[in-house]
């Protein structure tokens, strides 16, 4: 079959189209459990009906997926043994595919029907390290192996400090507005089918959106980070490269590409390097543990000066070749990631050099890592379809079953723009970090500060759900990733 310019068999064809369909299918139930939490508020606080909020959450789910930039998604990519992501489209990249999604979908739909408001992001990432881990146990080598340890340190720590900031941030600003806003009808449960005043229902609705619009920013690229995947392995001549470089930019590039073949050269110290030893030698300085060498420093000028000659020979992007395209991706992602590793180690101690090579890293990253706007698109159509179908058990629970009474016009408040300022600033530094955690956190920590009390059975539920995740969903994807091998390799013989 003819797909985005390229023949593909049947089998192959087939299993694109299934693995994006899965991708959508998570970002659907990422909708109905996550962005669930942003309409809570506005439901139990009688500002909106609950068919007119999830629609406006629904339709700012979307806004914020379109708005995205697209770190979050390839920071959730980074967390993958880069061996799999320079060969997604081959029998082990399908099956990392298959089992991170196919778990996460698992435990998103479990924890769903169940009404726990579980992390997405949590879900995701423990699939992703459960894949890293059996990938490196069946490849023989140690288990931590297959983790990006650095970047899961980084991703984690933003998913543990988010709901401590929610919980105590929610319940500061609740305390704060009881001292400055004086208002009793602030603090008053709502009564039985009444509206808030106007200009209350526009404060209320204003969070609402706000947590909906971030939430789609911040969630909603970890599907298109693995659309990308799947895209670039089965269709690279279309994908693997972002052809929107426009000669001025490749010129530039090109310029920025010698200056860090002259600042990496002689920290080589005369080392030299084939070009297959080249990529084997970013590859083990990418992985956990990974020391800089000689060879490291010569592989990298090595690469660059092959990008740049690449790039000098081309008139534009689209002259370069179906295999190039491949071949050049290859080459821009591992320099970039291993340029990555040294500015972060701040190997490069000469302040206008590191400036440079921050540069280059950026402009390599604006060639491989990217997001089509139309994949954009069908993202968020499925997260706001989502949202707007399976909204009411997670609802439910942020509603009626964290605090002991019902949730005020302020506690609403203070929660969703605690939760939004939160996954707005991750959003901003491009890290993901769970809208569940976060908002459910801040409505704790107002019922906290309200002195409402809290209901032991229904948090004690939530961190267990919490605390189960990510093992659970490491265990999952390492099972599933085994067993999609087995099958991929020994019934459709696609290796």
């Amino acid at each position: 079959m003819e797909l985005w310019g390229e023949s593909l068999t049947f089998g192959a064809g087939f299993f694109l189209l299934l693995a994006l369909a899965l991708a959508l299918a998570f970002e659907f139930v990422n909708g109905f459990h996550d962005t669930a939490n942003a309409v809570a508020t506005v439901i139990y606080t009688h500002t909106l009906k609950p068919t007119y909020a999830v629609i406006w959450s629904g339709c700012w789910n979307l806004a914020g997926v379109l708005w995205s930039s697209g770190a979050v998604a390839y920071s959730i990519v980074a967390l993958l043994p880069v061996e799999l992501v320079l060969h997604s489209g081959s029998g082990a990249g399908f099956a990392m595919i298959f089992a991170l999604l196919i778990s996460a979908i698992i435990w998103n739909v479990g924890t769903w029907y169940l009404g726990l408001p579980a992390s997405s992001s949590h879900t995701l990432i423990g699939s992703i390290m459960g894949v890293g881990v059996a990938n490196s146990l069946m490849a023989g080598n140690n288990w931590m192996a297959g983790i990006n340890i650095g970047k899961a340190q980084e991703v984690g720590m933003a998913l543990l400090l988010s709901p401590v900031v929610g919980f105590i941030g929610a319940g500061g600003l609740l305390l704060l507005l009881k001292f400055l806003i004086r208002r009793e009808d602030l603090y008053k449960a709502p009564e039985k089918d009444s509206t808030p005043p106007l200009w209350i229902r526009g404060v209320l609705m204003l969070t609402c959106t706000l947590v909906s619009f971030f939430h789609g920013s911040n969630d909603g690229q970890k599907g298109m980070g693995l659309i990308m995947l799947i895209l670039v392995g089965l269709v690279p001549g279309a994908f693997a490269l972002n052809m929107a470089n426009d000669p001025a930019r490749m010129q530039s590039t090109i310029t920025e590409l010698h200056q860090l073949v002259a600042t990496v050269t002689p920290l080589a110290n005369g080392a030299t390097i084939t070009q297959d030893d080249a990529i084997a030698e970013l590859t083990r300085y990418d992985k956990k543990g990974g020391k800089p060498t000689n060879a490291t420093y010569a592989a990298i000028a090595l690469e660059a000066q092959t990008v740049a000659d690449k790039f000098t020979l081309l008139s534009d992007m689209n002259a370069i070749s179906r295999e190039d395209r491949v071949a050049l991706r290859t080459d821009a992602y591992l320099t970039a990631e291993c340029l990555n590793k040294i500015i972060k180690g701040n190997l490069i101690t000469d302040p206008t050099a590191a400036a440079s090579v921050k540069k280059t890293k950026g402009d390599l990253d604006k060639l491989t890592k990217y997001i089509p706007t139309w994949v954009k698109v069908l993202v968020a159509i499925a997260l706001g379809m989502g949202t707007m179908i399976g909204w009411k058990r997670i609802v439910v629970t942020v509603g009626e079953k964290i605090g002991k009474s019902h949730l005020t016009y302020a506690q609403g408040a203070s929660a969703e723009l605690m939760a939004a300022a939160t996954i707005g600033l991750a959003d901003f530094m491009g890290l993901p970090v769970s809208t569940t955690h976060v908002l459910s956190s801040g409505i704790a920590g107002t019922m906290a500060a309200n002195r409402s009390g809290l209901q032991k059975e229904t948090l004690i539920s939530i961190l267990l759900a919490w605390v189960l995740t990510l093992p659970v969903c490491v265990f999952l994807g390492a099972t599933l990733f085994a067993s999609s091998l087995y099958v991929l390799f020994h019934v459709f013989g696609i290796h």
